[in-house]
Formats: structure tokens, C-alpha cells, sequence
């Protein structure tokens, strides 16, 4: 039976719901010794990881050496004192017990055996070193650590508490639906996964991921939407004889060519800029075009993708095929400008995920 339901993930702001500066010091104390004790943990369970796994490939061990990777209690040549699971739980949360909570500690856990498992034939065989954490992960937590969601009127934000720290969304101009689904979150039509908290650049950031019902609408199966994606046309799509284009060369690659221009000519002088502070002075209008290029690109997309998923529905179409996708692939491969400006795959995963959204079956050819 297809799932009802999908999961999507966005990124809000937090700020520090606490009146006094001392307070906000710790509580950023905290947050930092938390996202620390996380880089460090992650790198602990990785290598012990690999060794277990690795371990019946030490032939410089005597033969007699038991390797087997269960619990002594259940099997008599077993060589772990807890299930395999809980043994890299432990070897963190016996390390940094007291100074993180042990639910981050087991959610992080949990993710990094699965992405173990994903990439174990890699590193097994060498195509892949093993992962290297670094500070600015952010730390994982669950719904256990998450309480108390409410909106408050005086300070028109949603408020709550991570363990015992309290913080308030930034929303600015919310012109997306991130308010939307917090009030449905507060209601219950919507369930709240497992969330991430990151601290970037003197900002907090909160990265949860919603698991939310799919989109009811009334398409009839017998009818097919045929799309192709170009540069010369982002997408066109065709419904018996309805057809749309959306979107078109002028249009998409005039704003992102003129952003790539001022960059460059920002680069050429660079070494000129005051300096001061390290190089970050210098690179600051870099970062700032690089960022404006990353935006108006991501935004174009959403608008596209959008218009070409609201034509399916308008005209019921069940199913949505996207056609010369491999040969499209190769031609951006092949061409160096097309790859560069014409943000292929990342039109692509973003039809995908609203076509899942709304029902719509997507078939590439």
C-alpha cells in the first residue's frame, strides 16, 4: 500500500528566550559544548565502527581469537559485552556523561550505524575513508527533548524548550510555509520527526523535519503529462493538446549571468579590498554574490516546478513523464556553460518531491 504521508525539512531561525545577557551566555555556552561533544562523539563511533567490522581481517590475530560480533551473555563465542547497537552508545556516553544529554548521544548513534551500514562495501574495500567530523555539524535530538510548543501573542512567535533551554522562532517575513506547519504541528495534523540545531556564524538555526499527509486531489489515471526539460525552455509540458511553457532562456539565465559578472569583476578586485580581521574582510562581497546567485537560482526552481506540478492538477493528470531525461544528463555533462548554468538535477529533485506531495506518479524515460 503506497504511504499516505511524506517528510519534508526546513530551516528556522531560533533566538534565546531568556531576558538577561549572562543567561544567553551560558545557554550559548551550552549549546556550543553540546555541538562539540557531538563532533567528538561521531568521530568515537565511527572508528569503532570500522574496527568491528574490520576486525576478522586482522590475520596477525591468533587463530584462537573469538571474533564474532554479538553479546557474550546470548552466544558463547560472542566478544561484546552489550548488542551491537549499544556497545558505540556506550563508548560515548561513558566518555561525555554529564555534559550532553544521552538522548542526542542515541540519536546520533542511530544515524551514524545506518550511514555505516550505506557505506560499508566502500570502506571495506577502500574506495572510501572513513567519515571526518568536524565542528558546525550541529547535534541530532528527538521528540523527547522537544517541549512545551506554543505561540505566543505578545512576542508573535512560536515558543518552546530543547531539554531545559528556551527559545522562540525568527520567521522575518515568512513568505514560505514554515508558520503554516507550526500551527499545524501545535494542532496535531502534523508529526514532528527528528530534528537537528546547528549554530552558524553567531545564529542558532533549527532544522526540523515534518512528516506531513500528501495532497488530495482529483486526478483521473488515463491522463498523462508529458514534460521536457532545456535550457532554452526550463520545462514544457504538454496534455493532449494543452501545452506550457514555463519559463524561458532570457529570462532564467539574464539575472544569473549579470550576478556571475559582478562577481567576477568583484574577484579581479579583491586585492585591493581593506584587509583585517583575516581574509573574511576581503571575501566578504564574494560570499555575498555567491550567496544572491544560490538564492535566485533556488527560487527560480521552486517557481517552476511549482507552475508545472499546479498545471498536472489543473488538468487531473495522474501521471507525469519527464522524456530525453538521460540524454539531457548527457548533455550537460558533455557541455561545460550548460552544466554550469542550467541547475539540471536540482530541477529535478525539486518536481520530484512536489509531484510526490501531490499525488502525481513521475516517470522519467
Amino acid at each position: 500500500m503506497e504511504k499516505q504521508t511524506i517528510k519534508l525539512a526546513r530551516k528556522i531561525q531560533l533566538l534565546i528566550d531568556l531576558p538577561t545577557a549572562e543567561e544567553k551566555k551560558e545557554v550559548w555556552h551550552k549549546l556550543y559544548t553540546w555541538q562539540d561533544r557531538c563532533m567528538r562523539s561521531a568521530n568515537l563511533i565511527m572508528s569503532n565502527l570500522y574496527v568491528q567490522a574490520m576486525i576478522k581481517d586482522f590475520f596477525y590475530l591468533s587463530e584462537g581469537v573469538k571474533y564474532k560480533l554479538v553479546d557474550e551473555k546470548k552466544y558463547s563465542d560472542g566478544i561484546l559485552q552489550f548488542s551491537h547497537r549499544n556497545c558505540t552508545y556506550r563508548v560515548a556516553s561513558d566518555r561525555f556523561k554529564g555534559e550532553i544529554p544521552t538522548n542526542i548521544l542515541s540519536y546520533l548513534n542511530y544515524e551514524l550505524i545506518n550511514r555505516f551500514k550505506t557505506n560499508y562495501m566502500d570502506y571495506a574495500t577502500g574506495k572510501r575513508s572513513l567519515d571526518n567530523f568536524k565542528p558546525g555539524k550541529g547535534f541530532l535530538f528527538g521528540v523527547q527533548g522537544f517541549k512545551r510548543l506554543r505561540y505566543n501573542e505578545e512576542k508573535k512567535a512560536f515558543t518552546f524548550r530543547l531539554y531545559t533551554v528556551p527559545f522562540r522562532t525568527y520567521l522575518g517575513r515568512d513568505y514560505t510555509d514554515k508558520h503554516k506547519l507550526l500551527q499545524q504541528l501545535l494542532s496535531g495534523d502534523v508529526k514532528l520527526c527528528t530534528s537537528r540545531v546547528k549554530l552558524e556564524k553567531g545564529k542558532i538555526f533549527w532544522m526540523p523535519v515534518f512528516e506531513i499527509p500528501k495532497e488530495k486531489h482529483r486526478l483521473k489515471a488515463a491522463v498523462v503529462a508529458e514534460a521536457s526539460l532545456s535550457l532554452e525552455h526550463p520545462i514544457s509540458v504538454r496534455i493532449g493538446k494543452k501545452s506550457l511553457h514555463i519559463g524561458n532562456k532570457e529570462e532564467f539565465l539574464h539575472r544569473r549571468l549579470a550576478i556571475q559578472a559582478a562577481h567576477s569583476r568583484t574577484k579581479a578586485a579583491v586585492t585591493y579590498c581593506r584587509g583585517g580581521n583575516g581574509k573574511d574582510r576581503k571575501l566578504k562581497a564574494l560570499e555575498r554574490f555567491k550567496k544572491m546567485e544560490e538564492n535566485y537560482v533556488d527560487n527560480r526552481l521552486h517557481e517552476y516546478s511549482r507552475r508545472l506540478i499546479d498545471f498536472c492538477v489543473k488538468h487531473q493528470a495522474a501521471t507525469l513523464v519527464l522524456l530525453d531525461m538521460q540524454q539531457n544528463a548527457e548533455i550537460a555533462k558533455e557541455e561545460q556553460f550548460v552544466l554550469r548554468n542550467w541547475s539540471y538535477y536540482q530541477l529535478m529533485s525539486k518536481i520530484k518531491y512536489k509531484a510526490e506531495k501531490a499525488g502525481i506518479e513521475l516517470i522519467t524515460t
